[in-house]
């Protein structure tokens, strides 16, 4: 249990190994100090030592293999006390038998027995709450890491959820622009398909990463504004003005194509004449600033479902950075403005 508390580097054994010199050091000086040979007492201090780092061993080998539930702290008591009493009755046996001839020795033996045994069973007891306490934090950190784990695969899930949520919903405004085209200008219905197979396909390469360039979002927003063109004609323009410190910066795969979507319903609805859409990015460091901008009619109700971009948007900008200030909106002066601020990957 202590061996995988520091599992990573040789610091546990350099523990063992200082914890046993301690030992034998304060063996031999309280050995010394109540009159035993230096012989002897070297000796003795040794085997003591050794008896000490052997249990230090067992205790440490049976609590990795066995953790007691709080209602058997018993055990983790009982435990030391009876390898340590079983110990040091070994010890003495074999001090005993070695330094036979020394009566006054062995009758000391006999006499600080019981002393011997508290001395060591404290030293388990500790080792034992240690080991105790090593294994209840990795359980801790295990219960972490495992939630952690649950919420990373859960965020995933809604992230992936909100994009294929975002492709059906602008699919369906194209097939039922493009079922309207077929009667009226199949030439229009027909480029319009082409158009939008090549978007989709390029969405479903998209889809394999999470991360892409301004440069390659822009390419992809390209291809959805000439969709959109085809739907509503010389009406619909937009304006792209980026800067080019910033196309090569860091943007979640397609972030932009709702807001643009949501920008050109905002500014189709009930403005008659062209509507120019613009689109803006620059730096402003640590971020990718993005700007939509189109005109509205402050005077016409709002469609019914109108917000599904910006919701869709601000909710994967907080699950991916954990923030709800990233995006924000502005009306002035009958123009709608859509913010974004992209954190760049350090």
């Amino acid at each position: 249990m202590l061996a995988r508390a520091f599992r990573s580097t040789r610091t546990y054994y350099w523990i063992i190994q200082g914890a046993g010199l301690a030992w034998l050091l304060g063996s031999f000086l309280v050995l010394s100090y109540y009159g035993v040979e230096d012989l002897i007492a070297g000796v003795d201090s040794s085997v003591f030592s050794l008896v000490f780092v052997g249990m230090v061993t067992v205790l440490d080998r049976i609590f990795t293999f066995y953790n007691p539930k709080s209602g058997k702290i018993l055990i983790l008591l009982a435990l030391p006390l009876a390898l340590s009493f079983l110990l040091i009755f070994i010890h003495k046996l074999t001090m005993a038998w070695v330094f036979v001839d020394y009566p006054e020795y062995v009758d000391f033996l006999k006499q600080n027995l019981y002393l011997r045994w508290a001395i060591l069973a404290l030293a388990g007891v500790m080792i034992s709450l240690i080991a105790m306490l090593v294994s209840r934090l990795e359980e801790q950190e295990q219960s972490q890491d495992r939630e952690l784990h649950m919420l990373e695969l859960s965020k995933e899930a809604e992230l992936s959820q909100l994009r294929q949520q975002l492709q059906p919903h602008f699919l369906f405004n194209s097939l039922n622009s493009i079922s309207a085209l077929v009667v009226s200008q199949p030439e229009k219905a027909r480029e319009m398909v082409l158009l939008l197979s090549d978007f989709l396909r390029g969405t479903i390469r998209k889809d394999l990463k999470s991360w892409t360039t301004l440069s390659e979002e822009l390419e992809y927003l390209e291809m959805y504004f000439q969709i959109e063109k085809v739907r509503f004609g010389h009406r619909l323009k937009v304006e792209f003005d980026i800067s080019d410190d910033s196309r090569e910066l860091q943007i979640p795969q397609l972030l932009i194509q709702p807001l643009l979507e949501n920008a050109i319903k905002h500014g189709l609805y009930g403005v008659r004449g062209e509507v120019q859409i613009r689109v803006q990015a620059s730096v402003e460091s640590p971020y990718l600033l993005v700007k939509l901008q189109n005109p509205y009619d402050s005077e016409v109700p709002q469609q019914k479902g109108l917000g599904f971009g910006l919701s869709s948007v601000k909710r994967r900008l907080y699950l991916l950075f954990g923030r709800n200030d990233l995006l924000s909106t502005l009306s002035e002066e009958n123009i709608f403005i859509v913010t974004l601020k992209i954190p760049q990957p350090k």
